[in-house]
C-alpha cells in the first residue's frame, strides 16, 4: 500500500457503525485520531522492514482497491499477526478476499522473513474465518479475550 492510500484504512475504521465495530471486535473509543493514525503510518513508512511495527497491503482488482491487509506484532524473521478487510460490501463474497489473503501472506513472508503468520478475526465474524481457511490457513483454536 502506498502512503497516499492509507486513508482507506483510517476511513474504514472511523466510518464504522457501532454494529460494525462490535462485529470486528473493535472498541471505537480506543481508535487513534485520524491525524495521529496517519502520522504513525507516515513514520512507519520511513523505516526499513526490519524495524517496522506494521506493514500494509492493498488488494486490487482491475486496478481498483477492493480490500486491504495489515500486519502487526512483527518479530522480524520469526512471526507476525495479519488482519484482513474488504471495506466495500459489494466486493464481499466474490472470492477477492481469498486471493487477497494469499497475496498478502506471500508478501509478509517474503519481506518480513517470517516462519509463522497468525490471523485472529473475531470468532463470531464468520466471513474472515472462512476466507482464511479457503486461503490455506489452518484453524487452531477459538479463545475469548
Amino acid at each position: 500500500m502506498a502512503i497516499d492510500e492509507i486513508d482507506l484504512i483510517i476511513d474504514y475504521f472511523h466510518g464504522g457503525t457501532p454494529e460494525f465495530h462490535e462485529q470486528l471486535g473493535v472498541d471505537p473509543t480506543r481508535l487513534p485520531s485520524r491525524e495521529s493514525w496517519r502520522a504513525r503510518y507516515e513514520r512507519e513508512y520511513e523505516l526499513p522492514d526490519e524495524e517496522r511495527e506494521t506493514l500494509l497491503v492493498i488488494w486490487r482488482q482491475d486496478g481498483e482497491a477492493v480490500g486491504f491487509s495489515t500486519c502487526d506484532r512483527i518479530v522480524f524473521g520469526d512471526q507476525a499477526r495479519m488482519h484482513l478487510h474488504i471495506p466495500f460490501p459489494e466486493r464481499r463474497h466474490t472470492g477477492v478476499g481469498t486471493e487477497g489473503v494469499r497475496g498478502a501472506a506471500e508478501i509478509y513472508f517474503d519481506r518480513l522473513k517470517l516462519r509463522k503468520l497468525v490471523s485472529e478475526p473475531n470468532a463470531f465474524n464468520v466471513a474472515p474465518n472462512r476466507t482464511l481457511q479457503a486461503a490455506g490457513f489452518r484453524y487452531v483454536k477459538t479463545h475469548m479475550t
